[in-house]
């Protein structure tokens, strides 16, 4: 018999999963062969996701012949990422009595990290890890679920819990279904914020904003190809989209400005120190333990392959576990928000061959799955062939440098240690201008007064992404330019700021910038665009409807979030993802509870 147990200390989660035994022993040890361990327990630290200054502690207990238990503590870990794919993970290695598993799909610095401090503790109790093959950890097999909900969701993300959650609100029996091992998916990567136009903490601000302006500066930086009626409804709503997330306790109250916005529109999270943090990992957290509050059942490793119809009515879904089982879900309504297509190259090669090659910042499970299933029940599609690549990308792994440092104040330079654009174009006209530089980078550059207040800045730097340069002249050395060029390029900027006018490319903002980058030390980070959004999707309208190749409504079907097309048309404004996913995923809770 396996027991889990959870205590919570300090705002830290230590699992412990012990293989117990009752008459004649547990089917989970090995057999006895001879001691393979030196009994006892064991700890050891290993480098997750947060870093080296918070790492992943772990204590294995081990008899002669069997690993036993882990315990662990995790604090630098986010709590829907890699706090949920360590317990996974503990189970997974005293059932196979090895670490030579596969680590969870989208947590890798916490697999990683796990794993070392594991290896760590087994290595002083005198095995060699490389040894110790994976055993049958005797699973139970696979067994078929069908279920009967009011309304089905299909997807774990921002959109999904969303609309989960406010079907929950109208009481209605919801699940949701999602094919990863953690919720979140792309959304957990929003490393922005939310916009929004004439909430609350604008007023509160002195900010002026309003709907009708949000409306413009979204249609004219999607090319105006965008779905006037569906940019019309998230602007409209953007507010009561940011009452609704302080209702469930996730407030936005700091406000910069991205790209292509004319006013400070991106609501941000802050700690209680008041330091800005990702706004991805907050509202999933966020959204997580509220569908758990709700009692709202999330059967993870799931991947659906099928939308149930009858008499043209969407009545359910079919999916299959990742061990095999069928899994199939009768509802009233069907909500489809399983992301866009960013981590399937073939699908980014059919739709726009140009970027063949190029690196992306999404989630390894976003690959367009529902594509297939919504084209099997007629569903149309919108602007397939427009996907974003965003200006700021870590060539070697696809980290994205958030857009909202550019801001607040970051400037971007090229090989020749010189700024060439204005940094807060919208991201297509940024991103061609990296490309146009020479060996088509460039580097990102904040200063101390911008790491100060940043946990965003703060765990780049420590995941290893920015490097910090104690003066110019080691800034310099690290990007590689003439330090006398370098030097004037800041000074220059540091003048525009002073004067609240950039001669040279016409910036602005200068209300929302946090500093003028005359404060080392500095930070640097060398950029290039990668593949961040795919714009394209399943046609929806206001109600968030699906609409068929007729141009009719699917009853009892809707969508939200990426999987839909027409809210960004041919460029997404930084902070309106959030915002889509939202305000959509409110109304299709709504719309599908009806």
């Amino acid at each position: 018999m396996k027991r889990i147990s959870a205590i919570l200390m300090s705002g830290v989660l230590a699992f412990s999963l012990c293989a117990c035994s009752g008459n004649g022993g547990s089917s989970d040890k090995p057999a006895d062969t001879g001691a393979v361990f030196k009994a006892g327990t064991y700890e050891a630290d290993g480098t997750g996701y947060g870093g080296s200054g918070s790492p992943i502690h772990v204590k294995v207990t081990v008899s002669d012949t069997a690993i036993e238990s882990i315990e662990f503590t995790a604090a630098g870990e986010t709590p829907t990422v890699g706090g949920a794919a360590i317990p996974l993970l503990v189970d997974k290695v005293v059932a196979a009595q090895s670490t030579k598993i596969d680590g969870v799909t989208d947590a890798t610095f916490s697999s990683n990290g796990f794993f070392e401090a594991v290896n760590d503790c087994l290595k002083q109790a005198g095995a060699d890890p490389e040894k110790l093959e994976p055993k049958d950890g005797g699973s139970a097999e696979a067994k078929d679920v069908e279920e009967t909900y009011d309304v089905v969701v299909v997807g774990a993300g921002g959109a999904g819990m969303t609309a989960a959650i406010t079907a929950k609100e109208n009481g209605k029996s919801v699940i949701i279904l999602e094919k990863a091992a953690v919720p979140g998916g792309n959304s957990s990567r929003a490393t922005g914020g939310m916009n929004a136009a004439a909430t609350h903490y604008q007023k509160e601000q002195n900010i002026e904003d309003s709907p009708e302006l949000y409306y413009q500066d979204t249609m004219k930086g999607g090319h105006d190809i965008n779905d006037p009626a569906l940019v019309k409804t998230m602007a409209e709503q953007s507010s009561a989209a940011i009452d609704w997330l302080d209702s469930i306790g996730a407030p936005l109250s700091n406000i910069g400005q991205a790209g292509g916005a004319s006013t400070k529109r991106q609501h941000r999270p802050v700690d209680e120190n008041g330091k800005i943090l990702s706004v991805g990992t907050f509202l999933v957290e966020h959204l997580s333990s509220t569908c758990k509050d709700k009692g709202i059942e999330t059967k993870f490793n799931t991947r659906v392959d099928k939308i149930l119809v009858e008499d043209g009515k969407a009545v359910g879904v079919h999916g299959k576990t990742d061990d095999g089982a069928n899994v199939t879900i009768h509802a009233k309504s069907v909500v489809i928000a399983t992301g866009g297509f960013g981590s399937n190259p073939d699908l980014i090669v059919k739709y726009k061959p140009e970027l063949k090659g190029y690196v992306s910042t999404n989630a390894s499970t976003i690959t367009g799955d529902a594509i297939a299933f919504l084209e099997d029940i007629g569903a149309d599609f919108v602007d397939l062939e427009q996907i974003q690549i965003h200006p700021t990308v870590v060539q070697k792994d696809g980290s994205l440098i958030s857009e909202s440092l550019r801001g607040d104040g970051a400037i971007l330079v090229n090989a020749e240690g010189k700024r060439f654009c204005n940094e807060l174009l919208t991201r297509d006209v940024v991103s061609a201008h990296v490309n146009e530089q020479t060996g088509s980078y460039a580097w990102l550059i904040v200063d101390k007064n911008m790491y100060e207040p940043s946990t965003v800045i703060q765990k780049y730097v420590k995941n290893g992404l920015m490097t910090e340069c104690a003066t110019i002249a080691d800034l310099a050395k690290l990007m590689e330019v003439d330090e006398k060029v370098l030097t004037e390029t800041l000074n220059k900027w540091t003048e525009c700021c002073k004067n609240q006018k950039d001669p040279d490319f016409e910036r602005g903002n200068y209300d929302a910038i946090l500093s003028d980058l005359s404060h080392a030390p500095y930070y640097a980070v060398k950029i290039a665009p990668g593949i961040h959004h795919t714009m394209g999707g399943v046609k929806i309208n206001t109600n968030a409807e699906v609409i068929d190749v007729k141009g009719n409504v699917i009853p009892g079907l809707f969508a939200a979030g990426e999987v839909t097309g027409g809210v960004h048309g041919g460029n997404r404004l930084g902070g309106n993802a959030v915002c889509d996913f939202v305000v959509f995923g409110r109304i299709a809770g709504t719309s599908a509870s009806k």
